[in-house]
């Protein structure tokens, strides 16, 4: 599972405007996560921000008193224009966005660009920072990722905060924050497992609380035990989620705590996401590599023949990643010496 955060966004995006063309008047965000793209450039190049149906229509974002008004350009005349978004896939919406921009018969000059894209989504566009394989998941769209149908999702700390010490005494404290407690988070797919450290007696409450918030899920799994006090006594929190993450066929745990998510990692030996340090914590290789091979040898004595089928489709897979990846490295030092000779 490849991720990238909004740091790791930020922090390429900077290495990656030296590669981008030093004459640009405009930069336009491909909605909704492009604009987070264009809008840190906007910042870092000083220049007029705008979205593709603001492009059309002549208009441009206001920018604030850093930009003069007379660098913002007058849209009826030609001008160079690059249209960013955050990552490309299969390349449907920048496919999309270029014949909606091709159709307009705009006067610009215009160039497409993604910051992230797949082994093939080079093609669709300019300029790119990184291929990142697949799958692949990123900070700011994981609750709105496919992925999120698979994964095992904490509550407390991932979709509202933490209770206080106050709050959390197992009593009408706790269930009136239970109650009232706001969102962190608005996810727009069903989560397949919310797995949460809540006792079972609080089932009805957290469920209350989840259809208010039009939260959907397919299972809840919550600690049976009588109360608070055995719960902090055996202090399995992180155990816990680990044996029912380790149980079902889940691809990703969602984590707040720093603590738990590790101790998640190595007693389940799959992959969690970290919401507290915003980072993707993977199992070690050692771990990793028996789980993998429990798990190939169980399959060989199952199916021998489905497995070798599948090694073949991955390895003939992987060489056309290569592939796709040196044709896109011979392609990204044709664009730029054509840019070279065009200055």
């Amino acid at each position: 599972m490849n991720y990238r955060s909004v740091a790791d966004l930020n922090s390429d995006i900077k290495q990656w405007i030296p590669k981008l063309p030093n004459d640009l008047d405009l930069i336009v965000g491909i909605p909704r996560s492009g604009l987070l793209v264009a809008n840190l450039l906007g910042l870092y190049l000083n220049l007029p921000v705008t979205d593709v149906e603001g492009l059309c229509e002549g208009r441009i974002f206001q920018a604030g008193p850093r930009l003069d008004s007379a660098e913002i350009p007058d849209l009826s005349t030609g001008h160079k224009v690059l249209v960013v978004d955050d990552s490309i896939c299969s390349g449907t919406e920048m496919k999309q966005v270029r014949s909606r921009l091709e159709n307009a018969e705009l006067p610009h000059q215009i160039y497409y660009a993604a910051v992230y894209v797949s082994p093939q989504g080079h093609r669709y566009v300019d300029f790119w920072y990184e291929i990142v394989d697949l799958p692949r998941v990123f900070e700011w769209n994981v609750m709105h990722h496919a992925i999120l149908t698979n994964s095992c999702v904490d509550i407390d700390g991932v979709l509202c905060r933490d209770p206080t010490k106050r709050e959390n005494d197992d009593g009408e404290n706790y269930r009136r924050f239970l109650t009232n407690v706001k969102p962190l988070i608005v996810r727009t797919k069903t989560i397949g497992w919310l797995v949460t450290c809540r006792l079972e007696k609080y089932r009805k409450l957290t469920e209350e609380w989840l259809r208010k918030h039009n939260i959907t899920y397919e299972y809840l799994i919550m600690m049976d035990l009588p109360d608070k006090k055995t719960r902090v006594a055996l202090g399995s929190h992180g155990s816990f989620k680990a044996q029912a993450y380790k149980s079902i066929d889940a691809k990703l745990f969602i984590e707040s705590s720093c603590r738990q998510a590790q101790e998640i990692v190595r007693l389940a030996g799959k992959p969690v996401l970290c919401t507290e340090m915003g980072q993707m914590i993977k199992p070690s290789y050692l771990t990793e590599s028996h789980n993998r091979g429990r798990k190939f040898i169980s399959e060989v004595i199952d199916n021998p023949f489905r497995v070798f089928l599948k090694l073949a489709r991955f390895l003939k897979a992987r060489f056309r990643i290569i592939e796709l990846k040196v044709m896109a490295r011979i392609r990204k030092k044709k664009i730029k010496e054509k840019i070279n000779e065009i200055k």
